[in-house]
Parts: C-alpha cells; sequence; structure tokens
C-alpha cells in the first residue's frame, strides 16, 4: 500500500493537503538559537518501499551533505531488497512464496524480532501476519465487493505472529498460507537506519520522512522541527502542529488505503477479528524510535479512543488520537503548536 507523508519543499504549510502529517516551520516564539546558521542544506527525493520518501540535511561542507544523502539512499535500497512488498525479488516475498528464508539479513532478523515483541507486549494487537487478511480485503474491493463472513474466518486461520519462528540460520512461517506484511513497521525502522547512518557521517541537522519522520538538531530557521497532523476529513486542513523535540513520529489514517468508501474498512485490521477497527481515524506516536512509533500506531488504532492515552503511558511514549468525527485529543507530552 502506498504510504501517506510526503515532504514539502520549503517547510511551509500550504502544500499539506491530503497528508496525514507534513513538516511546517518551527512556531514557538523565542526558539532555539538557530545553531544551523552557515550550515549547506541538501536535499533528495525518491520513491521507495511504496511511499514518498524525502529527506533534508546540512552540514559545513556541501559536499559531505551529498555523499551523506547518498550513503542514507543507498541504505533505503538495501531495506527495500529485504523487507519490499512491491518487489518480487525482495527476501519478504521470498520467504511469503517458500515459507522460509534462509541466512536472512540482520536487518530481516532485527526487524522481525522488534515486531515480535510489540505483539508479545500488545497480545497480539500488532501482527506481521496479517498480510492474507490484507489480500482478501483487496481481492474482495477487485470484485466490487467486501470479503463475506466466511472468507474472513477462514483467512483469520492464518493470522498469528506466534507461527513465526525467527532464527539466526532461518525465518520459518510454520502453517501454509501464512504471509507477513512489513509495511507497519519497515518505513519507522528505515528512518532510524537513515538516521544513525546520518549521525555517523557527521550530520547534526536533518528532516527524515521515510514515509514516518526523525530528526536531528534543528531546521535552517530558529525554532524546532515541528510536523502538522493532517485532518483525516478534510483535505487542506491541519489538526495541529506538534514539535517533534528529538523523538520520531509515524501517523496512521483510515483515508490513506481504504476497501469501502465509508473508509470503515481500510488497511488498518485488527487480528483478532479480521475487520478494521471501528472508532480512530488517525492515530500519531511519538517515540524515541521511529520503529516502534511506527508499529504502535496500530496498536493504539485497535485501543481506541479512550484507552489510547492511557496506553501510551504504559509503553512510555505519546500520542495524538483522532476519531470518526474528528475529535481529538493529545497525551500530555506531546508539545502542541498552533497550526
Amino acid at each position: 500500500m502506498k504510504r501517506r507523508t510526503l515532504m514539502q519543499l520549503g517547510w511551509g504549510l500550504g502544500a499539506g493537503m491530503g497528508l496525514a502529517a507534513v513538516a511546517v516551520p518551527g512556531l514557538s516564539a523565542g526558539g532555539p538559537h538557530d545553531a544551523s546558521h552557515g550550515l549547506q542544506w541538501a536535499s533528495r527525493t525518491l520513491n521507495a518501499m511504496g511511499t514518498s520518501m524525502a529527506f533534508k540535511v546540512a552540514h559545513a561542507d556541501g559536499d559531505v551533505a551529498e555523499r551523506a544523502l547518498d550513503a542514507a539512499v543507498a541504505d533505503i535500497r538495501a531495506i527495500e531488497d529485504q523487507m519490499s512488498l512491491f518487489r518480487p525479488d525482495s527476501a519478504l516475498c521470498e520467504l511469503n512464496r517458500n515459507g522460509i528464508l534462509r541466512k536472512p539479513h540482520p536487518d530481516m532478523l532485527a526487524i522481525l524480532r522488534i515486531a515480535q515483541q510489540v505483539s508479545s507486549r500488545s497480545d497480539g494487537a500488532f501482527d506481521v501476519t496479517v498480510q492474507p487478511l490484507w489480500q482478501a480485503f483487496d481481492a474482495a474491493k477487485q470484485q466490487g465487493r467486501l470479503p463475506t463472513a466466511q472468507e474472513i474466518a477462514a483467512v483469520r486461520k492464518r493470522v498469528d505472529w506466534r507461527g513465526v519462528d525467527v532464527l539466526e540460520d532461518a525465518v520459518r512461517l510454520r502453517h501454509p498460507g501464512m504471509g507477513i506484511t512489513l509495511n507497519g513497521i519497515a518505513q519507522g525502522y528505515a528512518a532510524d537506519k537513515v538516521k544513525a547512518r546520518l549521525q555517523s557521517l557527521g550530520i547534526a541537522h536533518a528532516l527524515l520522512d521515510a514515509g514516518e519522520w526523525a530528526a536531528l538538531g534543528q531546521p535552517a530557521h530558529a525554532g524546532e522541527w515541528t510536523l502538522g497532523i493532517a485532518n483525516p476529513r478534510k483535505a487542506q486542513e491541519l489538526i495541529t502542529g506538534v514539535a517533534l523535540q528529538g523523538r520520531s513520529m509515524a501517523t496512521s489514517a483510515d483515508d490513506q488505503c481504504f476497501f469501502s468508501p465509508d473508509l470503515a474498512n481500510h488497511h488498518i485490521l485488527d487480528p483478532h477479528t479480521g475487520h478494521s477497527p471501528a472508532e480512530l481515524a488517525s492515530v500519531s506516536v511519538l517515540a524515541p524510535r521511529c520503529v516502534v512509533a511506527d508499529a504502535l500506531t496500530k496498536v493504539f488504532f485497535m485501543a481506541g479512543f479512550e484507552r489510547a492515552l492511557p496506553l501510551a503511558k504504559a509503553w512510555g511514549v505519546d500520542v495524538l488520537v483522532v476519531d470518526k468525527h474528528g475529535r481529538w485529543q493529545a497525551s500530555p507530552g506531546v508539545a502542541l503548536r498552533q497550526a
């Protein structure tokens, strides 16, 4: 599925229509000193992992900035080789085809182990084995309908994160017909990987949109890296701004990939029911690691409006949730900024 974040040239509000999160200028009065003064900024855009990505970095030496961007793109392509469902030759597609992936790459092992940790702690609310469910809904959509209760029940028998063996020498799917999607976690993993790569190359200021968001330092303008949360029901409208304050942010929304016009059936599927959770329209999670923020957006979708904030506290992260009627709330640690 195509994810929904796109970094805007100029870092302003104007071009943010239809997106779940966009970069906006730092809006806090009396923001921090502009530590990026005198640096040369460079940017790169690409299409990868089913989404549009964009990176913006700064360094005193423009050539260093460009080489850092080259390294970032190379990292993304390497992750695509492992985790993309859009490339038939990827390691993930091989696993889904054959039920086994021998000698898995360290990145594949790392992301699957993180996924299993989140699945275990969330009692399966996050589950990378929902791919057969997504395929059932997509196949029915091609026929102008939704899958029947019988079809969903049959597919759900193949959805269980505990049916994946993640070993050093091989990853195995225990049951025929199982399949994995990493679309709900891979963009966050990619953002973390690129951030670490840039830091190792001496980049201290950057904004990274790998489908989910991570940042370093501060922007060229005085202030802080701030993202606008889009209204999932009103294109061109932002609900609020959110300052990252050194954390990463991931957003999932029901209007980005859906199977019914009323958005009741969309790409976020509850592994326990086989259907999309009914209450929320958008979830944004702020966490130190983007891969965790990415996975937790689905956990909080399952939790619903009232349970999301207490659950965020238990996970040690912050969250902003929007329900189907446009009502929204944020946990106390979300630094809101006027959009």
